[in-house]
Order: structure tokens, then C-alpha cells, then sequence
């Protein structure tokens, strides 16, 4: 299981490491609402353990913005010293999937990480991610486009999900680095060449265009304007 931490409290963090590390989970920590918001918009989890108070944008906010301008689905549980019933209530309105007071003990929200992922899987198994006739499937990482199935590498595949997450709006090139390498990429312009393998197996076969280069900005992938998902 893949988990971000969104919170400020270092001793929090550490022991929340400490506990599911040991049960072989991989985290991310972001110690604040915005930088928390980007990784969760930009990577995979499975479920995301979100903070109320955070610097620079609070957790009902940074929740909101990922149900209503990313549509992401992520399992998300709310960790907070508030425990008056009109935050539990706005909590939930922002939409989290559950909401636990601190302090807290770790073994409680394991048993609510297993029980929130549980009805997730159960009615959502597969997440499908679709732009014009190109879909990623992110249950089994297949690709296809008008029915052909596109053999994609890692990293392609990861460029594709995050334009896939963020069409029609472009994504900018220190994002796609990041999303790849976080804060350490590689040296020269390896952005480039994934570009140029991704748009070849998106758009080398096809008559229609989807991936655009914006100059000085990024890319964006995006259906013809013609199509009226678009």
C-alpha cells in the first residue's frame, strides 16, 4: 500500500512511518496543504492520511480541490484534534471517507485504512482514466487507444497519468520532472526523450492528436476540439 501523509507534526510523521513501514507500505509526507495537493494530484496512493491545520492551505480545502477540480476518488482520512460534530460534519462534506480525532492509536487506523480501502475496491476495482479514445487503466497499467493496446514503459506511463489526471489543463515541465524524479532529476533534458517515446505510441499511428507541446509552459493532452468531450 502506497500512503501520503499530509501533515505538519513531525513526531506524528515519524511515528506513522515507523508503525506502517514496518508492515511494508511505502509513504510520502507533505508537510504542508499545497505541496500535499500537488503529490496527491500528481502520483498514485492508495489512501491519503490528511491533516486539518496545515501551513499554507488547510485540509478541508486541499480535500475539496481534489474531489471537485481533480476528481480524484483516493480513499482520504481525516486526522485532527477537532471533535466537535459540525467539523466531523464539514469533514465529511469535503469528502473524506473517515475522520479520526486525535490522539489516536496506530493499530485504529490501520483496522480504518483496511475497512475504507476495502469498500473502495468493492465498488470501484479498477480506476479508469480516459481522454478522447486514449485509456489507462490504473488496476492493471494497460493503455490503449481506439481499441490498440499501447506498450508503454514506466516512465511513459507515469507522464501519461499525470496528463491524464490534469486534461484539459497543461502540466508544466518541472511538474513532469517531478512526478518522475521528485526533487532530483537526472541531468540534460531526459523529459524530452519520454516526451517524444509517449507521443509516438499515443499519436504516431493515429490521424487525431492528443498530446501538445505548449512552448515555454509544458505539455497537455487533450481530445480534438472537434470531439465534444473535449
Amino acid at each position: 500500500m502506497r500512503l501520503l501523509v499530509i501533515e505538519d507534526n513531525r513526531n506524528l510523521v515519524a511515528n506513522l512511518f515507523d508503525y506502517f513501514e514496518a508492515r511494508g507500505h511505502v509513504l510520502d509526507v507533505a508537510p504542508d496543504g499545497i505541496t500535499g495537493l500537488h503529490l496527491a494530484a500528481t502520483q498514485d496512493y492508495d489512501a491519503i492520511l490528511l491533516d486539518w491545520m496545515l501551513p499554507r492551505m488547510e485540509g478541508p480545502e486541499v480535500l475539496k480541490r481534489l474531489r471537485e477540480e481533480h476528481g480524484l476518488e483516493v480513499p482520504v482520512i481525516m486526522l485532527t484534534a477537532r471533535d466537535e460534530l459540525p467539523d466531523k460534519i464539514a469533514g465529511f462534506r469535503a469528502g473524506a471517507d473517515d475522520y479520526l480525532t486525535k490522539p489516536f492509536a496506530l493499530p485504529e487506523l490501520e483496522v480504518r485504512l483496511d475497512a475504507v480501502l476495502a469498500r473502495v475496491k468493492g465498488r470501484n476495482p479498477h480506476k479508469l482514466l480516459q481522454v478522447h479514445d486514449l485509456k489507462l487503466d490504473l488496476g492493471t497499467l494497460e493503455a490503449q487507444r481506439a481499441g490498440q493496446p499501447l506498450h508503454l514503459y514506466p516512465a511513459c506511463r507515469k507522464l501519461l497519468e499525470v496528463l491524464m489526471r490534469a486534461s484539459p489543463a497543461a502540466v508544466t515541465r518541472d511538474q513532469l520532472e517531478y512526478a518522475l524524479w521528485g526533487d532530483e532529476p537526472p541531468d540534460g533534458d531526459m523529459l524530452r526523450s519520454h516526451i517524444y517515446e509517449l507521443r509516438r505510441a499515443v499519436d504516431g499511428p493515429f490521424d487525431a492528436k492528443l498530446l501538445h507541446t505548449l512552448p515555454r509552459v509544458g505539455y497537455r493532452l487533450s481530445a480534438p476540439s472537434s470531439d465534444t468531450q473535449a
